[in-house]
């Protein structure tokens, strides 16, 4: 009744000749997963721990040229943006890496087996142009392949970690964007492990961003390999894609951390269709997500709007928070969501984002985003600069596709952010959504522990306990906003209201904030199947619970 389910995801548009050849690698990596994944995903394991390289310790922010440019990669070209970069304010915003991507090499290697940058691209070679790049004070960063050839087909580094980590360090790179086509459908964690152990030999530092686009639930393992991890397909710049993209990364919180970050693809801020309201959207969820802050416009010639979005202090200081937090969704009712992100020091950062075509209000409370304690609560607009006070309401008229964000001062803080299985230590099994549906009502149950999507929880700084992500995500709740003893639990979309809300108490018990009830497998029952309610906190073992 618990299945795993693979998911296949589409490509940034490419050049005609590269984008068949890129589409062709990924069908081909997708056909072998469907065997593989299913097998791996069956236990979703914990968060890996750090790779501890030093670096990384808030997202990365930078520039990479793929976006806007493809394969036009030249010294030329890098050594314009980063000199756009020094003078136009992204530097002293925080951007510090210039990202070669694919097509910066021959397409042979030398005779001693060596990666040879094109000489009619890079006539002073990645070394010069690195140099270059370090007299600005910022850093290099380029790209490779965890296959036998790269997405545009030169020469991949699969077999070849040890020389190639070596080239990169004596070039002065900083930075490696690692990609996943024609990989020979060998595991994406051994691959990516072989080049995080070169790189490590060479003791050199660079930031390793592993790019296998979402594939075998790198989330999972990715902190141990890299310092950060696509968690999707490619983005494009149009909104259904970083809508998209979007439910799909921001219920992966968990996962992310100091050192190791969930990357939902680089901004298209300034790219494509999107509107300037869009673009803003995009800035301000990758920064409520943690996510990392790189750059994929023409730099030089960017408008004054687009350098406005990418340059903004005060949303740029929610995504470098060094608590490092990843945002969770608080709320998502009819296209209308609200994120919440603890900051250091007890701040919230708080996105308010309408997917939907029309303006609406949408409201949310400081209890609901974990803040208690005040009689007012200090809210600064992040995007405007004004600042206001309310007495616990958190609302705004936002209009279509658009975002507004708010950092909320006063008051304490609260909720863990621990995500993993909610065993039943009475019966030794795991809170469960039966037959991992998503329909609203369920009631929740226990079942033997298999580490399933639907088996596993996350208590929010809102003290939520929410199970999936994206789109999907769901809410445990107090059916109908009861308070009796032997009311149903079961799973709703998540709407802030206190009957979604639970205490994790030191004794093992989880009690109803709205209720002071304790959540109870019914009549003590240890059978898989058993279903869950709220009863009077007794002390019993069946209402003795573990997150982990």
């Amino acid at each position: 009744m618990h299945t795993a389910t693979v998911t296949v995801r589409r490509l940034r548009p490419l050049p005609p000749l590269l984008s068949l050849r890129r589409t062709l690698a990924l069908a081909f990596s997708a056909l072998l997963l469907m065997v593989a994944v299913p097998l791996l995903s069956l236990g979703t394991a914990q968060p890996a721990a750090a790779l501890g390289n030093g670096l990384a310790l808030t997202p990365q922010m930078g520039f990479n040229d793929w976006n806007a440019y493809g394969c036009d990669v030249s010294e030329s070209l890098i050594k314009s943006t980063a000199q756009a970069m020094h003078t136009n304010g992204m530097q002293a915003a925080g951007y510090s890496y210039v990202n070669i991507d694919d097509c910066w090499m021959t397409h042979s290697r030398d005779s001693g087996g060596h990666l040879v940058p094109d000489p009619a691209k890079f006539p002073d070679g990645i070394k010069g142009t690195a140099d270059y790049v370090h007299s600005l004070g910022l850093k290099l960063g380029i790209y490779e392949d965890a296959g036998t050839e790269t997405c545009a087909g030169y020469p991949g580094s699969l077999g070849h970690e040890t020389t190639d980590a070596q080239s990169f360090a004596s070039w002065g790179v900083d930075y490696l964007k690692y990609d996943n086509c024609n990989n020979t459908g060998a595991p994406a964690r051994t691959r990516y492990t072989a080049m995080r152990d070169a790189l490590a030999a060479t003791g050199r530092p660079i930031l390793f961003s592993l790019c296998n686009w979402g594939q075998e639930n790198v989330w999972t393992w990715g902190a141990g390999v890299g310092n950060s991890w696509r968690t999707t397909g490619d983005i494009t710049p149009t909104y259904s894609s970083m809508l998209s993209i979007f439910h799909s990364n921001v219920g992966l919180a968990s996962y992310a951390g100091p050192g190791h970050w969930n990357d939902p693809d680089m901004l298209e801020v300034g790219n494509g269709s999107l509107t300037a309201t869009e673009s803003r959207s995009e800035f301000s969820l990758w920064a409520e997500m943690a996510a990392p802050l790189i750059a994929g416009t023409n730099i030089a010639s960017a408008s004054e709007d687009t350098l406005s979005t990418l340059t903004n202090s005060r949303v740029i200081a929610v995504d470098q928070d060094t608590l490092g937090k990843q945002g969770t969704m608080v709320s998502s009712s009819g296209g209308l969501d609200v994120l919440a992100k603890p900051l250091a020091g007890g701040d919230v950062s708080v996105a308010l984002f309408n997917e939907t075509d029309s303006t609406a209000t949408i409201t949310t409370t400081a209890a609901a985003i974990g803040k208690t304690g005040a009689s007012a609560y200090t809210l600064t607009d992040l995007w405007s600069g004004a600042s206001s006070t309310t007495s616990g309401t958190i609302s705004a008229s936002v209009p279509a596709h658009g975002t507004v964000m708010y950092r909320v001062a006063g008051g304490t803080s609260g909720g863990t952010g621990a995500t993993g299985e909610l065993h039943a230590v009475g019966a030794g099994k795991c809170l469960d959504v039966p037959n991992s549906t998503t329909t609203a009502g369920t009631q929740v149950e226990i079942w033997s522990c298999n580490g399933g999507a639907n088996q596993t929880w996350t208590h929010t700084a809102s003290d939520q306990l929410t199970v999936y992500s994206g789109s999907g995500q769901m809410c445990l709740d107090a059916y109908d906003n009861q308070t009796a003893p032997g009311t149903k639990v079961e799973i709703w979309p998540c709407n802030g209201q206190a009957n979604q809300q639970w205490s994790l108490n030191s004794n093992g018990t989880i009690a109803g904030v709205q209720s002071g009830l304790c959540l109870d497998v019914t009549g003590g029952a240890t059978a898989d199947g058993a279903l869950a309610e709220l009863w009077t906190c007794n002390g019993g073992s069946n209402q003795k619970w573990t997150l982990n």
